[in-house]
């Protein structure tokens, strides 16, 4: 028997999450290891869902409320080997390459600051994470003033020259 289940993710509208599954408990300090590298300015926290042994919720950061609101939503979540890193003062894209290059990330479900939902199949034996909802569903197609708007906004935040 399978139940599925959504997940709302807490977060401030502000703050980006990112969320992944892993499949070692030293996850949770090679991640604090690569994000903490990725800019001087990074503040974060990350859980980790241990799937073996004690199955704790471990964590690290470097903010204890964005810790906090990560070990919270993990909790929430409660798949084995799923990871949440909560960021402030950076984007994902600041630090997606050096989480992918974590020797135990198997997977990158989302990154994002958009409202989102975790999509959670139980069965009798643990949760697995299906999927994220990430934001809302799109409502048409870009035009030229829209296309102008995208482009302006990367340049005002120097992501673009």
């Amino acid at each position: 028997m399978v139940e599925i289940k959504v997940v709302d993710i807490e977060k401030p509208e502000e703050i980006n999450m990112i969320f992944g599954q892993s499949h070692f408990i030293k996850t949770v300090e090679d991640l604090y290891e690569a994000i903490i590298t990725s800019s001087p300015e990074i503040k974060f926290g990350l859980a980790f869902c241990e799937a073996s042994g004690p199955r704790l919720v471990r964590y690290a950061g470097n903010d204890d409320d964005l810790t906090e609101l990560a070990v919270k939503n993990a909790m929430k979540v409660g798949a084995g080997h799923f990871f949440i890193v909560a960021l402030k003062n950076a984007f994902p894209i600041n630090v997606l390459n050096s989480i992918k290059s974590v020797q135990e990330v198997v997977n990158i479900f989302a990154a994002s600051a958009n409202p989102m939902q975790v999509i959670v199949a139980e069965t009798e034996q643990g949760r697995a994470v299906l999927g994220v909802v990430d934001g809302y569903s799109p409502v048409g197609v870009e035009k030229d003033e829209d296309i102008s708007k995208r482009k302006e906004f990367l340049r005002k935040i120097g992501y673009k020259m």
